[in-house]
């Protein structure tokens, strides 16, 4: 009976050393200037709007890149200022415009390229609100990482994909671009 307790235990703590990973992937802070901060470890933050003041804590975190995926023309996106402060803080600066409202699949492969690049991650991900930048990556993770859907899918909640419509934007471009 004590070899089965032992064995039990071995298992048990087997399994919670895999699954804490897998479970505890997505960690939300609050950084001033920066909405919906979320971060997948060290390699990735999908955010809200930021502040170009905002830009030296990203780089505090360690992060490479800025990747923004806000339209010029939204309220409150300072696209130049950005990407000043951006280089200021001695970041990459990616802007890669996505419309929500009409997504455009050249803008996901415009993102894919850049997300791929060498030297680009960690990257931080943003937009207004944190949904668009978390339905970018979760198509990265699917079409670049080969995760299965369920798994994306999880992830991206947890960074903050809420749109319905969106995520079927994302399964039908990883349909459309199964290898």
């Amino acid at each position: 009976m004590r070899k089965s307790h032992v064995l039990v235990t071995i298992v048990l703590a087997v399994g919670l050393l895999i699954a804490a990973p897998l479970g505890a992937q997505v960690i939300k802070e609050t950084v001033p200037g920066i909405t919906n901060f979320a971060r997948v470890e060290s390699t990735v933050a999908c955010a809200g709007a930021i502040t170009p003041q905002s830009v030296p804590e990203i780089k505090k975190y360690g992060f490479k890149s800025i990747i923004n995926l806000r339209l010029a023309e939204e309220p409150g996106a300072n696209v130049e200022a950005e990407a000043a402060a951006a280089k200021t803080a001695g970041l990459n600066y990616v802007h890669v415009p996505f419309n929500g409202q009409m997504p455009d699949p050249a803008a996901v492969d415009k993102f894919l390229t850049a997300i791929t690049s060498p030297g680009v991650e960690p990257a931080f991900i943003h937009c207004a609100g944190g949904n668009r930048a978390a339905l970018m990556w979760f198509i990265k993770r699917v079409e670049v990482d080969g995760w299965d859907i369920n798994r994306a899918t999880e992830e991206a909640t947890a960074l903050g994909l809420t749109s319905a419509p969106l995520k079927q934007f994302a399964l039908t471009h990883i349909q459309a671009h199964k290898k």
